[in-house]
């Protein structure tokens, strides 16, 4: 993978973690966060945003959680799919060529054509074939975004020390209870 296609990637990693479920803070609460983490990333100029874009924005974010989960033993839902769709044809994503090659673009601006980059980078890490890779972790109460590095694509949690370990000791845990039971 192009490092320039891995830096885009990272911002849909950074995206989806805005929200940290295991310290329960939210790093996009507010259309002037969202606007301020937009901006910081080069996807938005100034300019005010409305409530109704940051409900966007945040579903948007959870939309793409939850694919990420499916990249981690899941199954995408068809809903979540769609719902990518609609927000693909209201950002008007279309392949605009360049001298160097094709990607898409946005044929907006504003926050949905923010989203709408954001959608592009998605799409083509989908058709590179890295997409699967970029995995939310399967300890329900991190479910951070990583990017699986390992060989094989076997990455189940974002660090092995922390969301791993917890994983490992529940389920050794309810092997001792089930086996306390049974005996």
């Amino acid at each position: 993978m192009q490092d320039t296609a891995l830096r885009e990637l990272d911002v849909v990693r950074d995206f989806v973690n805005t929200l940290d479920l295991e310290e329960n803070k939210e790093g996009i609460a507010t259309p002037a966060q969202l606007g301020a983490w937009l901006g910081g990333r080069g996807l938005i100029s100034e300019g005010s945003i409305t409530t109704e874009e940051h409900r966007l924005a945040v579903e948007t974010r959870e939309t793409i959680r939850r694919l990420l989960l499916a990249n981690n033993g899941g199954e995408a839902a068809p809903a979540d799919l769609a719902e990518l769709d609609r927000l693909a044809d209201r950002a008007a994503l279309a392949p605009r060529f360049h001298a160097g090659g094709v990607r898409l673009e946005p044929g907006t601006g504003g926050v949905v054509g923010a989203l709408g980059l954001l959608l592009a980078t998605v799409a083509e890490a989908m058709a590179e074939g890295t997409w699967t890779r970029l995995k939310a972790c399967s300890e329900h109460s991190c479910m951070w975004a990583f990017y699986d590095r390992s060989k094989n694509r076997s990455g189940h949690w974002c660090s092995m020390r922390v969301c791993g370990n917890r994983a490992k000791a529940r389920q050794f845990r309810e092997r001792r209870r089930a086996e306390s039971s049974a005996g």
